[in-house]
Protein backbone atom coordinates (compact mmCIF):
# COMPACT_ATOMS: atom_id res chain seq x y z
CA UNK A 1 0.00 0.00 0.00
CA UNK A 2 1.09 3.13 -1.01
CA UNK A 3 2.81 4.93 2.77
CA UNK A 4 1.91 8.75 1.27
CA UNK A 5 -1.89 8.25 1.17
CA UNK A 6 -2.70 6.70 4.95
CA UNK A 7 -6.28 8.86 5.21
CA UNK A 8 -8.06 5.43 4.46
CA UNK A 9 -6.91 3.80 7.11
CA UNK A 10 -6.87 6.70 9.57
CA UNK A 11 -10.56 7.24 8.69
CA UNK A 12 -11.33 3.72 9.51
CA UNK A 13 -9.02 3.64 12.61
CA UNK A 14 -10.66 6.86 13.85
CA UNK A 15 -14.15 5.83 12.84
CA UNK A 16 -14.58 2.38 13.42
CA UNK A 17 -15.12 2.30 17.23
CA UNK A 18 -17.39 4.40 17.30
CA UNK A 19 -20.01 3.33 14.72
CA UNK A 20 -19.32 0.10 16.64
CA UNK A 21 -19.85 1.20 20.38
CA UNK A 22 -24.19 1.58 20.14
CA UNK A 23 -24.46 -1.90 18.61
CA UNK A 24 -23.14 -3.33 21.51
CA UNK A 25 -26.34 -3.98 23.30
CA UNK A 26 -27.25 -6.75 21.10
CA UNK A 27 -30.45 -5.59 19.97
CA UNK A 28 -31.81 -5.62 16.35
CA UNK A 29 -32.72 -1.76 16.93
CA UNK A 30 -36.16 -2.51 14.93
CA UNK A 31 -38.14 0.83 14.28
CA UNK A 32 -35.78 3.59 15.69
CA UNK A 33 -35.72 5.24 12.41
CA UNK A 34 -38.21 7.24 10.13
CA UNK A 35 -37.96 8.38 6.13
CA UNK A 36 -36.74 4.69 5.29
CA UNK A 37 -37.49 5.15 1.53
CA UNK A 38 -34.29 6.51 1.16
CA UNK A 39 -32.77 2.97 1.86
CA UNK A 40 -34.75 1.54 -1.23
CA UNK A 41 -31.93 0.94 -4.20
CA UNK A 42 -33.17 2.97 -7.38
CA UNK A 43 -30.63 1.34 -9.31
CA UNK A 44 -31.07 -1.96 -11.09
CA UNK A 45 -27.46 -2.86 -11.80
CA UNK A 46 -26.99 -2.11 -8.12
CA UNK A 47 -29.84 -4.18 -6.84
CA UNK A 48 -28.97 -7.08 -9.25
CA UNK A 49 -25.60 -7.09 -7.37
CA UNK A 50 -27.55 -7.32 -3.91
CA UNK A 51 -26.75 -3.63 -3.87
CA UNK A 52 -22.32 -4.48 -2.64
CA UNK A 53 -21.60 -1.42 -5.12
CA UNK A 54 -19.69 1.34 -2.57
CA UNK A 55 -17.16 0.04 -4.17
CA UNK A 56 -18.28 -0.62 -7.23
CA UNK A 57 -20.75 2.11 -8.47
CA UNK A 58 -19.73 5.07 -11.00
CA UNK A 59 -20.90 7.97 -12.56
CA UNK A 60 -24.52 9.12 -11.83
CA UNK A 61 -25.73 5.90 -9.95
CA UNK A 62 -23.00 6.52 -7.47
CA UNK A 63 -24.76 9.74 -5.98
CA UNK A 64 -27.41 7.17 -4.78
CA UNK A 65 -24.30 5.19 -2.69
CA UNK A 66 -20.79 6.66 -2.90
CA UNK A 67 -20.90 9.48 -3.86
CA UNK A 68 -16.65 9.18 -4.37
CA UNK A 69 -17.53 7.43 -7.19
CA UNK A 70 -18.85 9.93 -9.38
CA UNK A 71 -14.91 10.55 -9.82
CA UNK A 72 -14.91 8.21 -12.76
CA UNK A 73 -17.00 9.64 -14.49
CA UNK A 74 -15.27 9.17 -18.03
CA UNK A 75 -17.74 11.58 -20.57
CA UNK A 76 -18.49 15.04 -19.77
CA UNK A 77 -22.38 14.06 -18.53
CA UNK A 78 -23.37 10.78 -17.33
CA UNK A 79 -27.23 10.47 -16.70
CA UNK A 80 -29.52 7.74 -15.00
CA UNK A 81 -32.94 7.28 -15.01
CA UNK A 82 -34.58 4.65 -12.69
CA UNK A 83 -37.82 3.26 -12.00
CA UNK A 84 -38.71 0.29 -8.68
CA UNK A 85 -42.09 -1.60 -8.89
CA UNK A 86 -41.98 -1.71 -4.62
CA UNK A 87 -43.73 -4.25 -2.52
CA UNK A 88 -47.48 -2.86 -2.14
CA UNK A 89 -47.79 -1.15 -5.43
CA UNK A 90 -45.39 1.68 -3.80
CA UNK A 91 -43.11 3.34 -6.95
CA UNK A 92 -40.08 4.93 -7.19
CA UNK A 93 -38.79 7.40 -9.95
CA UNK A 94 -35.22 8.31 -9.74
CA UNK A 95 -32.82 10.61 -11.66
CA UNK A 96 -29.34 11.90 -11.61
CA UNK A 97 -26.54 13.50 -13.66
CA UNK A 98 -22.97 13.94 -13.25
CA UNK A 99 -20.75 16.61 -15.03
CA UNK A 100 -17.18 16.19 -15.34
CA UNK A 101 -15.36 19.21 -14.55
CA UNK A 102 -12.15 18.01 -15.19
CA UNK A 103 -9.72 19.05 -13.10
CA UNK A 104 -12.34 21.38 -11.07
CA UNK A 105 -13.73 17.52 -9.83
CA UNK A 106 -17.44 16.41 -10.83
CA UNK A 107 -20.50 17.84 -9.72
CA UNK A 108 -24.12 15.75 -9.46
CA UNK A 109 -27.80 16.50 -9.08
CA UNK A 110 -30.40 14.35 -7.88
CA UNK A 111 -34.56 13.86 -7.17
CA UNK A 112 -36.47 11.00 -6.34
CA UNK A 113 -40.15 10.75 -5.63
CA UNK A 114 -41.75 7.63 -4.10
CA UNK A 115 -45.85 7.24 -5.08
CA UNK A 116 -47.31 5.17 -2.17
CA UNK A 117 -50.35 4.28 -4.15
CA UNK A 118 -54.06 4.29 -3.18
CA UNK A 119 -54.17 4.48 0.36
CA UNK A 120 -57.43 4.65 2.89
CA UNK A 121 -57.94 6.66 5.70
CA UNK A 122 -59.53 5.07 8.54
CA UNK A 123 -60.78 6.14 12.46
CA UNK A 124 -62.32 4.55 15.83
CA UNK A 125 -66.54 4.70 15.02
CA UNK A 126 -68.00 6.89 17.59
CA UNK A 127 -69.88 5.00 20.27
CA UNK A 128 -69.17 2.08 21.98
CA UNK A 129 -67.09 -0.98 20.86
CA UNK A 130 -65.69 -3.65 23.19
CA UNK A 131 -62.28 -3.30 23.79
CA UNK A 132 -60.98 -5.94 21.87
CA UNK A 133 -63.12 -5.78 18.91
CA UNK A 134 -62.96 -1.82 18.27
CA UNK A 135 -65.21 -0.60 15.32
CA UNK A 136 -63.27 1.55 12.73
CA UNK A 137 -64.92 3.73 9.93
CA UNK A 138 -63.44 4.32 6.42
CA UNK A 139 -62.90 8.23 5.35
CA UNK A 140 -62.03 7.50 2.24
CA UNK A 141 -58.90 7.89 0.22
CA UNK A 142 -56.09 9.93 1.38
CA UNK A 143 -54.22 12.98 -0.36
CA UNK A 144 -50.92 14.30 -0.03
CA UNK A 145 -49.25 11.05 0.19
CA UNK A 146 -45.85 10.69 -1.06
CA UNK A 147 -42.31 11.21 -0.43
CA UNK A 148 -39.22 13.35 -1.97
CA UNK A 149 -35.68 14.24 -2.54
CA UNK A 150 -33.83 16.43 -4.33
CA UNK A 151 -30.07 16.94 -3.80
CA UNK A 152 -26.40 18.16 -4.95
CA UNK A 153 -23.73 16.50 -5.15
CA UNK A 154 -19.59 17.18 -5.48
CA UNK A 155 -16.52 14.52 -5.40
CA UNK A 156 -12.82 15.07 -6.25
CA UNK A 157 -10.07 12.58 -7.24
CA UNK A 158 -7.40 14.08 -4.53
CA UNK A 159 -4.74 11.72 -6.33
CA UNK A 160 -4.98 8.86 -9.01
CA UNK A 161 -5.83 6.40 -5.75
CA UNK A 162 -7.75 8.73 -3.47
CA UNK A 163 -11.08 9.98 -4.26
CA UNK A 164 -13.95 11.93 -1.81
CA UNK A 165 -17.42 13.14 -2.80
CA UNK A 166 -20.52 14.38 -0.20
CA UNK A 167 -24.22 14.87 -1.37
CA UNK A 168 -26.49 17.25 0.55
CA UNK A 169 -30.17 16.74 0.09
CA UNK A 170 -33.70 18.11 0.58
CA UNK A 171 -35.53 15.42 1.51
CA UNK A 172 -39.67 15.32 2.60
CA UNK A 173 -42.53 13.18 3.69
CA UNK A 174 -46.25 13.37 3.40
CA UNK A 175 -48.17 11.12 5.43
CA UNK A 176 -51.67 12.66 5.02
CA UNK A 177 -54.09 14.45 7.30
CA UNK A 178 -55.04 12.97 11.04
CA UNK A 179 -57.71 14.88 12.91
CA UNK A 180 -56.58 15.73 16.65
CA UNK A 181 -58.58 17.37 19.14
CA UNK A 182 -60.81 18.32 16.77
CA UNK A 183 -58.10 19.60 14.45
CA UNK A 184 -56.37 18.44 11.40
CA UNK A 185 -53.02 18.05 11.24
CA UNK A 186 -51.01 17.38 7.98
CA UNK A 187 -48.16 15.17 9.05
CA UNK A 188 -45.66 16.15 6.85
CA UNK A 189 -41.85 16.22 7.71
CA UNK A 190 -38.78 17.59 5.84
CA UNK A 191 -35.16 17.97 6.45
CA UNK A 192 -31.72 18.76 5.20
CA UNK A 193 -29.91 15.49 4.81
CA UNK A 194 -25.89 14.86 4.11
CA UNK A 195 -24.13 12.11 2.39
CA UNK A 196 -20.46 11.53 2.79
CA UNK A 197 -17.78 9.24 1.01
CA UNK A 198 -14.65 7.70 -0.37
CA UNK A 199 -13.01 5.95 -2.40
CA UNK A 200 -9.67 4.20 -2.19
CA UNK A 201 -7.74 2.34 -5.08
CA UNK A 202 -5.04 -0.15 -3.58
CA UNK A 203 -2.63 -0.61 -6.35
CA UNK A 204 -3.20 -4.03 -6.38
CA UNK A 205 -4.52 -4.83 -9.47
CA UNK A 206 -8.38 -3.55 -9.47
CA UNK A 207 -8.59 -4.68 -5.73
CA UNK A 208 -10.46 -1.34 -4.40
CA UNK A 209 -12.56 -0.22 -1.33
CA UNK A 210 -15.75 2.08 -0.78
CA UNK A 211 -16.68 4.13 2.35
CA UNK A 212 -19.75 5.94 2.78
CA UNK A 213 -22.03 7.56 5.38
CA UNK A 214 -25.29 8.04 4.30
CA UNK A 215 -28.60 9.92 5.90
CA UNK A 216 -26.85 12.40 8.17
CA UNK A 217 -29.49 14.97 9.98
CA UNK A 218 -30.69 16.05 13.11
CA UNK A 219 -33.68 14.43 14.62
CA UNK A 220 -37.44 14.70 13.28
CA UNK A 221 -40.03 15.31 16.13
CA UNK A 222 -43.47 14.10 15.36
CA UNK A 223 -45.78 15.15 18.13
CA UNK A 224 -43.90 13.98 21.45
CA UNK A 225 -41.16 12.00 19.59
CA UNK A 226 -38.21 12.30 18.33
CA UNK A 227 -36.96 9.97 15.47
CA UNK A 228 -33.62 9.50 13.77
CA UNK A 229 -33.44 8.93 9.89
CA UNK A 230 -31.82 5.92 8.67
CA UNK A 231 -27.95 6.48 9.44
CA UNK A 232 -25.87 3.67 7.64
CA UNK A 233 -22.21 3.41 7.70
CA UNK A 234 -21.35 1.49 5.00
CA UNK A 235 -17.11 -0.13 3.75
CA UNK A 236 -17.07 -2.17 0.68
CA UNK A 237 -14.25 -4.06 -1.36
CA UNK A 238 -14.44 -5.17 -4.99
CA UNK A 239 -12.25 -7.01 -7.56
CA UNK A 240 -11.98 -7.77 -11.00
CA UNK A 241 -10.71 -11.08 -10.64
CA UNK A 242 -9.73 -11.90 -14.02
CA UNK A 243 -6.78 -9.55 -13.02
CA UNK A 244 -5.54 -12.60 -11.41
CA UNK A 245 -7.20 -15.36 -13.04
CA UNK A 246 -6.29 -13.86 -16.94
CA UNK A 247 -4.14 -11.08 -15.92
CA UNK A 248 -4.08 -10.22 -20.10
CA UNK A 249 -7.57 -10.14 -20.52
CA UNK A 250 -9.56 -7.65 -22.73
CA UNK A 251 -10.86 -4.44 -21.11
CA UNK A 252 -13.86 -4.91 -22.52
CA UNK A 253 -14.28 -8.60 -20.38
CA UNK A 254 -14.45 -8.32 -16.33
CA UNK A 255 -15.71 -10.84 -13.54
CA UNK A 256 -16.15 -8.21 -10.77
CA UNK A 257 -17.25 -9.71 -6.96
CA UNK A 258 -18.07 -7.54 -4.62
CA UNK A 259 -18.97 -7.46 -0.77
CA UNK A 260 -20.23 -4.55 1.38
CA UNK A 261 -20.60 -4.32 5.26
CA UNK A 262 -23.38 -2.29 6.76
CA UNK A 263 -23.78 -0.95 9.98
CA UNK A 264 -27.33 1.13 10.76
CA UNK A 265 -29.22 2.90 13.34
CA UNK A 266 -32.35 0.73 13.19
CA UNK A 267 -31.00 -2.77 12.50
CA UNK A 268 -27.88 -5.34 12.96
CA UNK A 269 -24.80 -5.59 11.16
CA UNK A 270 -25.55 -6.95 7.58
CA UNK A 271 -23.35 -8.02 4.89
CA UNK A 272 -24.15 -8.01 0.67
CA UNK A 273 -22.06 -9.97 -1.42
CA UNK A 274 -22.59 -8.98 -5.51
CA UNK A 275 -21.30 -10.29 -8.53
CA UNK A 276 -21.36 -8.67 -12.73
CA UNK A 277 -19.70 -10.82 -15.58
CA UNK A 278 -19.30 -8.03 -18.53
CA UNK A 279 -18.67 -9.37 -21.74
CA UNK A 280 -17.04 -7.88 -24.68
CA UNK A 281 -18.22 -4.54 -23.25
CA UNK A 282 -21.53 -4.49 -23.86
CA UNK A 283 -23.32 -7.20 -21.83
CA UNK A 284 -23.27 -7.66 -18.43
CA UNK A 285 -24.72 -10.40 -15.87
CA UNK A 286 -25.40 -9.59 -12.21
CA UNK A 287 -25.94 -11.34 -8.75
CA UNK A 288 -26.40 -10.70 -5.50
CA UNK A 289 -27.53 -12.23 -1.94
CA UNK A 290 -28.03 -9.65 0.99
CA UNK A 291 -27.75 -11.36 4.64
CA UNK A 292 -29.81 -10.68 7.82
CA UNK A 293 -33.15 -9.37 5.74
CA UNK A 294 -36.63 -10.22 7.04
CA UNK A 295 -38.04 -10.50 3.49
CA UNK A 296 -34.92 -9.92 0.98
CA UNK A 297 -32.46 -12.41 -0.32
CA UNK A 298 -31.17 -12.90 -3.87
CA UNK A 299 -31.45 -10.69 -6.40
CA UNK A 300 -30.38 -11.20 -10.16
CA UNK A 301 -30.11 -8.85 -13.43
CA UNK A 302 -28.55 -7.69 -16.78
CA UNK A 303 -27.49 -5.13 -18.80
CA UNK A 304 -26.67 -4.01 -22.55
CA UNK A 305 -24.63 -1.52 -23.75
CA UNK A 306 -25.72 0.36 -26.59
CA UNK A 307 -23.00 2.54 -28.10
CA UNK A 308 -24.00 5.40 -30.35
CA UNK A 309 -21.43 6.95 -32.38
CA UNK A 310 -19.53 9.05 -29.33
CA UNK A 311 -22.24 8.49 -27.10
CA UNK A 312 -23.31 5.58 -24.84
CA UNK A 313 -26.61 4.15 -23.80
CA UNK A 314 -27.08 1.45 -21.19
CA UNK A 315 -30.17 -0.60 -19.91
CA UNK A 316 -30.45 -2.54 -16.99
CA UNK A 317 -32.94 -4.53 -15.73
CA UNK A 318 -32.76 -6.09 -11.84
CA UNK A 319 -35.28 -8.89 -10.37
CA UNK A 320 -34.91 -8.96 -6.41
CA UNK A 321 -37.22 -12.03 -4.26
CA UNK A 322 -38.99 -11.18 -1.57
CA UNK A 323 -41.00 -13.57 1.39
CA UNK A 324 -43.97 -12.80 1.73
CA UNK A 325 -44.05 -10.41 -1.14
CA UNK A 326 -44.21 -10.46 -5.53
CA UNK A 327 -40.75 -9.82 -6.32
CA UNK A 328 -39.41 -6.24 -7.14
CA UNK A 329 -38.92 -5.76 -10.57
CA UNK A 330 -36.23 -2.47 -11.86
CA UNK A 331 -35.49 -0.64 -15.06
CA UNK A 332 -32.80 2.10 -15.42
CA UNK A 333 -31.43 3.43 -18.34
CA UNK A 334 -28.13 5.21 -18.45
CA UNK A 335 -26.71 7.48 -20.44
CA UNK A 336 -23.11 8.90 -21.52
CA UNK A 337 -22.50 12.23 -22.95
Amino acid sequence: MNRKHPLFLAVLVAVGPALRAPAQVGLDKLGQSTMNFQLVSVSARASAMGDAVYAVSTGAESIFFNPAGMTETNTSFDILLGYTAWIADIKYYASGVAWNLGNYGTVGVSALGVDYGVLHATRLAAGEAPALAPQYEDLGEMTNVGAYAVGVSYAKAINTQFAVGGTMRYTGQHLGESLINGEIKKNNAAKIVFDAGVKYKTGFKSFRFGMAIRNFSSQIKREEIDEQLPLTFTIGTAMDILDIMTPEHSAGTALTIAADYLHSNNYSERLNFGVEYLFMGSVAVRAGYQTNRDIASWSAGFGVVIPLEDDRVQVNYSYSRFRYFDGVNRVSLGVAL
